[in-house]
C-alpha cells in the first residue's frame, strides 16, 4: 500500500495553498509565523506553570498539559475549519506520536544522563507513583474508544460528546486523588519563578496577561503558519504531509518538552515529566480529537462527520497501536531503559522513512509499507504483552492501584 495520500507532494502543494486561501503566504512567512507560534507557546507554558501553584493538586498536570498544548489545538483548527481531513490525520497522529516515540524516550535519556553525571551509575528505569496509575488507566480508556472510531471509519458529533465525557471523567478522578507534590517553586524557569514570588495583584495580572497575548498570537500567526509549512514543503521538494504531520507538531510542542526535559533532569522529578506527557497523549486523544469533527461541523454549516480513506485509517491505527503499546509499557509503573529505546527506534524507523515516495525501488517499497509492518509490530507486541500479564509474567500494578485508590478516594466504603 501506498502510505501517502493523494496530493501531498510539492507540485500540488500551491494548489492547495489556493484551496486553503492562503495562497498569498510564502515560505518567507514562517520567519515571523514560527517564532510567533514559539513565543506564544512559551508564554503559555509559563503562565500555565505559574497557575498551577494556585490550581488544586490532583489534576494540576492535566491542565498545565492541556495548556501547553493550545497551540497544537490552534494548527488542528485551522484545518478542521479549512475541512483538510487527510491533514488533519496528518497533524493529530504526527502530535502523537512525537510525544510517544520521541517525547518519552527523550524524558528517559534525559534523567539517564544526569543520573549517571550525579551518581556514575546508569539509570534503569523511570519508576512511577502510585497515583500515577490514573494517568496510565485514563489513557487506555480514550484508545479503546478511539479503536470503534477507526472501525467505522469516522469521526462524528456524537464521538465527540463521548471522548469529552471520558476527559471530564478523567479530570473528575484526578480530583479526587491525594494531594500530590508539586514542581519546587525554585525548579521553575526564571519568568514563571518570578510571577509566582510577586504580589497577588501582580501574580494575577501578568499570569492572564500571558494567556491573553499567547492566545492572540495563536489566533494571528496559526494560519499564516501552517501556509507557510506548506510553501516550505513546496520550495524545498519534500511532501507537504511530511511537513503537517511532523514539522508543524514540533514546533506547537517544543515547549512542553522543554518543561518535561527541564523537569527530567532533576532525575527525582521524571516520573512527573512522564506523567506530563501521558496527560498531553490524553488530553489529545480526547479534546483535540473531539474537537475536530465540531470544528468541522460549524465549517460545513451542518452536522457533519469527517470520513477516513485507507491511508487515513492506517496513520490512525498506527498510532493507536503505538499508544498501546506505551501504555502497556507503564502498567507496571515504570519505564524500563529497553521500553524507551523500543518506542524510540520504531517511531525513528518510519519517521526517516516518511518522505521517501514508494518508486518503486528497494527503499521505495520499504517506505511504501513501512506504516503497515510497523502497525503490525506494535499490535503484535501489546498483545503479547497482555498475554505475558495474564500468565503473571507482568504485574498490572496500575490496575490493582487503581482500584485501591478508587476505593480509598472516589467511594470508599461506608
Amino acid at each position: 500500500m501506498n502510505n501517502r495520500p493523494n496530493g501531498v507532494y510539492p507540485a500540488a502543494a500551491f494548489a492547495l495553498l489556493a484551496s486553503l486561501e492562503i495562497a498569498q503566504v510564502g515560505p518567507e512567512t514562517a520567519l515571523w509565523a514560527t517564532p510567533a507560534i514559539l513565543g506564544a507557546a512559551m508564554l503559555i507554558a509559563w503562565a500555565a506553570e505559574s497557575a498551577q501553584f494556585f490550581i488544586a493538586q490532583g489534576f494540576a498536570l492535566a491542565i498545565l498539559a492541556w495548556l501547553q498544548t493550545l497551540p497544537e489545538f490552534a494548527v488542528e483548527a485551522v484545518l478542521a475549519w479549512k475541512q483538510q481531513t487527510p491533514y488533519l490525520v496528518a497533524n493529530l497522529t504526527g502530535a502523537l506520536r512525537l510525544l510517544t516515540g520521541l517525547g518519552w524516550p527523550m524524558i528517559y535519556a534525559v534523567a539517564a544522563f544526569f543520573h549517571r553525571r550525579k551518581y556514575g551509575r546508569p539509570l534503569y528505569t523511570i519508576q512511577l507513583a502510585g497515583e500515577h496509575c490514573v494517568e496510565v488507566i485514563g489513557l487506555l480508556v480514550p484508545l479503546l474508544y478511539m479503536l470503534v472510531v477507526w472501525a467505522k471509519r469516522s469521526l462524528d458529533l456524537l464521538d465527540a460528546t463521548v471522548l469529552i465525557g471520558i476527559y471530564v471523567a478523567y479530570l473528575l478522578v484526578l480530583s479526587k486523588m491525594p494531594p500530590q507534590e508539586h514542581e519546587g517553586i525554585d525548579d521553575l524557569d526564571r519568568v514563571p519563578r518570578a510571577v509566582v514570588r510577586a504580589a497577588p495583584f501582580w501574580r494575577k495580572f501578568w499570569i492572564v496577561a500571558m494567556f491573553a497575548a499567547g492566545g492572540g498570537l495563536i489566533y494571528y500567526a496559526a494560519e499564516p503558519f501552517l501556509g507557510s509549512l506548506f510553501a516550505i514543503s513546496a520550495l524545498v521538494g519534500v511532501p507537504s504531509f511530511v511537513f503537517i504531520q511532523w514539522v508543524a507538531p514540533f514546533v506547537s510542542e517544543f515547549p512542553e518538552k522543554v518543561s518535561a526535559f527541564y523537569w527530567a533532569r532533576t532525575i527525582d522529578r521524571a516520573p512527573m515529566a512522564l506523567m506530563n506527557m501521558v496527560s498531553s497523549n490524553i488530553n489529545q486523544w480526547t479534546l483535540l480529537a473531539a474537537m475536530l469533527p465540531i470544528v468541522f461541523s460549524v465549517s460545513v454549516g451542518a452536522p457533519s462527520a469527517i470520513h477516513f480513506d485507507n491511508q487515513q485509517e492506517l496513520e490512525i491505527i498506527m498510532t493507536i497501536g503505538q499508544s498501546l503499546v506505551g501504555m502497556i509499557f507503564l502498567v507496571n509503573m515504570e519505564l524500563v531503559w529497553w521500553e524507551a529505546a523500543s518506542l524510540f527506534a520504531l517511531w525513528f524507523g518510519q519517521f526517516l522513512l516518511s518522505p521517501i515516495q514508494p518508486d518503486g525501488t528497494l527503499l521505495g517499497n520499504i517506505a511504501g509499507h513501512c506504516h503497515e509492518g510497523v502497525t503490525v509490530i506494535y499490535f503484535l507486541w501489546f498483545g503479547v504483552e497482555v498475554i505475558r500479564i495474564l500468565a503473571g509474567k507482568r504485574a498490572p500494578a496500575a490496575f490493582t492501584q487503581f482500584r485501591e485508590h478508587w476505593h480509598a478516594h472516589i467511594r470508599p466504603a461506608r
